[in-house]
């Protein structure tokens, strides 16, 4: 190879360098990266981060999740391409800064003085005058009037002439300085505090996410961070009574356990409320023990008034169950049976459940709340199944919609109140199939009737939805489940037929036969509404009365609703007989029970668990979940965040001014020419050159 051929070669490689160096520290690319980082935060705002991933699925699907999963969207600040972004602008700013910051320190400090004569006729802002005075009594005097406006001086000697150079506001590029500077500080502090150093000891250390279950403290160490972890962000709940060391950091796929250099037992949780139930205040008394040190110190951490100690800051994120103890009712959901089993329980464990037909379901314990505050404005809605003024169909569906929803479904009106405690669980089969129920242990005033609410969703992305069952006498569900039962007893049901037909026609010519074919009808009409067990209620009735005649639907829906719900009095009558009970009055309230009843039974069938189980004692156990960080970043985030104010307000309020003065001997005495530059032409530059000029020409009439 030539040495002509290496020189080009090496020349080529510095060029392409130099082009390299000058996109990477230019604004174009600098906005590039802030662009992609705008659009990465609005999809980390708008898409719940590190959410568990189930509700991904549920969410969006499938296909959408495995795609979102690939891009990390589901922990965008943490995803390598978002920390590559991150770096990219350090890199890019900090090229910018060393490229421009030694221009600008120089030009500050710089006073221009090679100017000519001629080059500041050029200026757009000049001014000429003649003064009776020497050269050199007028330079002294320019110079005193120029300093008395702020104006650093200069004097220079030029040929045959004077040149006073000035010069205010150079600080200004310290704006410029500060405000890029602040950009790579912030980044740099935002780094720090992310998941890049937890990152770091799984690709370089083999730590690994958790996913099973088990003891915190014989969780192996390829899951555990240790002490000299510089940045990281966790949460522990601790009961009242309990005590912790470790602080929990979620992961896509597991949890890291990352142990703290502190133990915080936690020994009263206090929390007030408002008059309508809803927190006013929670907060938490603990004890805090140095493991270095052995030091024991009490503390109280508040809502916004977080404990620091030796680089930690452990906030008071909300309170949780800490494994209340409860005891409950169990009543059959299915078949005729009515009888009523004990049931205890604990949050945060299960408890095994058996039925008559030998089903195994496993209740698994998830929630306990002492105060419920939930929306009662019900806006007039109607509960009843029918409604006279629509079809037959449209009426079970509303029906249907208005009683098994929501617990609160208007939005529009609000009419908050404390509802009392509830229990959340879920009933999983031997398959491994759950279901979520949300039970309420004492009635709620619903649209004029007192019902107990139990709510039941399939999945935890969907809201509950509310089977309502209407209270008794004795402000219990012991005669609904008594009805509920009785409606899947063939002998009551033959019973209750019978003692409708012989009420309805007790005196009738032909009674006998009519009521006969009367008790067939109301027999009929209550097997259809107890169903075969694919369809049972409202819905069975709707398909029974498809087959008929459009015309002569709702003529034999009135008819037919009209026995059912008759025979559903003798129904239940007949079921307080068996159990040696004393019939009910028959009275509007005892009516009103009935259509609730009734129209409880008909939802029972989307209920989908073979018991309902009622709160009957519990023994509250609190726990307070506190947020644990060390965020070594965050002072340097401070830093920038000040730089960048800094900067800013000088690039804003601090105006460079550069003014010249060039002064020579002529016939009359002194001639000056004055020029002034600015890097923003603003009105106010103009009255700014106008005062000044104003000031400096008072020793002599100026001439241009």
């Amino acid at each position: 190879m030539t040495t002509s051929t290496a020189g080009i070669q090496l020349n080529t490689r510095r060029r392409w360098l130099a082009d390299t160096v000058e996109l990477l520290s230019s604004m174009r690319f600098a906005i590039s990266l802030l662009t992609l980082i705008s659009i990465a935060s609005v999809v980390g705002t708008v898409l719940k981060q590190n959410e568990p991933m189930p509700n991904y699925v549920n969410q969006f699907g499938p296909f959408w999740f495995e795609l979102f999963g690939k891009l990390g969207l589901y922990s965008v600040y943490s995803t390598w391409w978002f920390l590559m972004i991150m770096g990219f602008l350090v890199l890019s700013t900090s090229l910018c800064i060393s490229r421009n910051a030694p221009k600008m320190l120089k030009d500050m400090r710089s006073w221009r003085e090679n100017v000519r004569e001629q080059s500041l006729r050029n200026f757009h802002h000049k001014a000429e005058w003649s003064a009776p005075l020497s050269r050199e009594a007028f330079t002294q005097e320019m110079v005193n009037r120029v300093a008395a406006n702020g104006y650093k001086v200069k004097v220079v000697a030029k040929e045959n002439a004077t040149l006073i150079a000035a010069k205010q506001g150079a600080a200004n590029k310290w704006g410029y300085i500060f405000a890029h500077s602040a950009i790579v500080v912030i980044c740099v502090g935002g780094l720090l505090d992310s998941d890049l150093p937890i990152r770091f000891q799984q690709w370089f250390q083999g730590k690994s996410p958790f996913a099973g279950n088990g003891v915190i403290a014989q969780i192996p160490a390829q899951h555990r961070l240790g002490l000299s972890n510089p940045t990281f962000r966790g949460n522990t709940l601790i009961p009242e009574g309990g005590s912790s060391n470790t602080a929990i950091i979620q992961q896509q796929n597991g949890v890291l356990i990352q142990d703290l250099p502190i133990t915080i037992k936690l020994n009263k949780f206090i929390i007030d409320y408002y008059s309508t139930g809803m927190p006013k205040l929670f907060a938490s008394e603990v004890t805090v023990t140095d493991h270095e040190t052995g030091k024991t110190f009490p503390a109280t951490i508040k809502v916004n008034e977080p404990l620091l100690y030796k680089g930690l800051a452990v906030y008071q994120s909300s309170f949780d169950d800490g494994g209340s103890k409860l005891k409950l009712t169990g009543f059959p959901m299915v078949g005729p049976g009515s009888q009523t089993f004990p049931l205890s329980g604990e949050v945060g464990a299960s408890t095994p459940l058996h039925n008559d037909k030998g089903n195994e379901y496993t209740v698994e314990w998830s929630g306990f709340r002492p105060f419920n505050v939930e929306n009662m404005a019900q806006g007039g809605q109607d509960l009843r199944a029918v409604n006279t003024n629509k079809s037959f169909n449209q009426k079970l569906t509303d029906g249907i919609d208005q009683r098994f929803g929501s617990a609160a479904k208007n939005n529009k009106t609000k009419d908050l109140k404390n509802v009392g405690p509830s229990v959340q669980y879920k009933l999983r089969d031997k398959t491994g199939q759950a279901r979520e129920y949300h039970n309420y242990m004492q009635p709620v005033l619903a649209d004029g009737a007192y019902v107990f609410l139990t709510g039941m969703r399939d999945s935890p992305s969907e809201p509950f939805r509310y089977l309502r069952i209407p209270a008794d006498d004795d402000d219990s569900v012991a005669e609904w489940m008594r009805l509920r039962a009785a409606i899947l007893n063939p002998e009551l049901r033959a019973l209750a037929a019978k003692s409708f037909a012989q009420r309805a026609m007790p005196g009738a010519p032909d009674g006998d036969k009519l009521r006969g074919q009367l008790a067939d009808s109301a027999l009929k009409g209550m097997e259809i509404f107890a169903g075969d067990g694919k369809e049972s209620g409202y819905v069975a009735i709707s398909r029974f009365l498809e087959k008929l005649p459009p015309a002569e639907q709702e003529k034999a829906a009135d008819i037919f609703m009209k026995i059912l719900n008759g025979s559903m009095w003798d129904l239940w009558q007949a079921a307080r007989e068996k159990d040696n009970l004393k019939p009910v009055d028959a009275d509007e309230k005892h009516a009103r029970f009935l259509q609730l009843a009734t129209n409880a039974v008909a939802d029972a069938f989307f209920y989908g668990a073979p018991v309902y189980l009622q709160l009957r004692e519990f023994e509250e156990v609190k726990a307070s979940v506190f947020q644990v960080t060390r965020a070594p970043g965050k002072n340097v985030v401070y830093l920038g965040c000040f730089l960048l104010v800094l900067g800013v307000f000088s690039m804003l309020y601090i105006r460079e001014r550069r003014l010249w003065v060039w002064i020579r001997s002529d016939d009359r005495g002194a001639h000056a020419l004055m020029a002034m530059s600015s890097q923003r032409k603003t009105i106010d530059f103009d009255r700014e050159f106008e005062t000044l000029k104003g000031r400096l020409t008072q020793a002599g009439a100026p001439q241009h």
